[in-house]
């Protein structure tokens, strides 16, 4: 078996809560204050998706952690702690220093899921998310980038990427099913494989192959594929399902104990964001 896909048969059958980069390149970086903190990387730049992990590496080595920043977060009686210190800092969620840029409109409040569809723990975790997409608060704006660990991530990131500019990420639930069903793994031993798994998986759901790999091929995947890489190396991402709000906030399902009380935390420091920032 080809490397990659024995790769997403291990990943695939792992029984975490989430699923972890193989050989994770930075890790969280700790502190003595009462809070945990992630130390998030500076934007880069100009990131290409072939970025090496060395150069993620030394820039979060470089990048001075805001210590001002973390007394007056400590400082915080608990009743300004965000949201009224129902969630616990260091518990049920890492604050992010130096906060990351977020790209939606300033009267919105940026909820960033970074995924992977060949995870089991996103796939669990998918029909809590659309469900939550239908009634979340009219100022959230939900942001989904798929993680770029390797190969077979990228492969099903470039799939994700060409689904969206032809408008049709209606079909995530379908792409989850067929990987997690053992359908189809939508990746092979070779680009050109995978290319042609995709385009047949894709043909079967009603998109014309010729659009199809116009897409696949084009400058906006590609550029969405850099930006994936970019936030995958910036928040650090070592496993997903991975959730950020407003570019402060990071936790994920293991952290508060369970999809109902992720979504719960999501509305609550989503909606404290916005009563405090707008």
């Amino acid at each position: 078996m080809n490397r990659s896909l024995m790769l997403l048969f291990v990943l695939l059958t792992a029984s975490v809560t989430a699923c972890g980069h193989e050989t994770p390149s930075v890790a969280l970086t700790g502190t003595t204050a009462p809070a945990a903190v992630r130390q998030a990387a500076a934007p880069a730049a100009d990131s290409t998706v072939n970025a090496g992990k060395e150069a993620a590496t030394d820039a979060a080595n470089d990048e001075p952690v805001g210590t001002t920043s973390l007394e007056r977060l400590v400082e915080l009686p608990p009743q300004q702690q965000l949201p009224d210190g129902k969630w616990k800092p260091g518990v049920q969620y890492d604050p992010i220093l130096p906060a990351q840029p977020t790209e939606v409109p300033a009267n919105k409040v940026e909820v960033l899921e970074v995924f992977w569809y060949g995870c089991p723990h996103c796939y669990a975790l998918e029909p809590y998310i659309s469900d939550w997409r239908k009634k979340k608060a009219s100022y959230v704006e939900f942001v989904r980038v798929p993680v770029m660990w390797g190969p077979v991530h990228r492969a099903h990131a470039q799939l994700y990427y060409t689904l969206k500019e032809l408008g049709r990420n209606d079909l995530d639930q379908k792409v989850f099913d067929s990987i997690h069903s053992g359908a189809n793994p939508l990746v092979g031993n070779t680009p050109d494989e995978t290319l042609q798994r995709q385009l047949e998986w894709a043909t079967a759901n009603g998109i014309s192959a010729d659009a199809f790999k116009k897409a696949y091929n084009s400058f906006a995947v590609n550029s969405d594929l850099q930006h994936a890489q970019d936030i995958t190396e910036r928040y650090h991402v070592e496993g997903v399902p991975f959730v950020a709000i407003a570019g402060k906030y990071a936790t994920d399902v293991g952290k508060t104990d369970g999809p109902d009380n992720l979504i719960k935390m999501i509305n609550d420091l989503a909606a404290s964001e916005h009563e405090h920032h707008h």
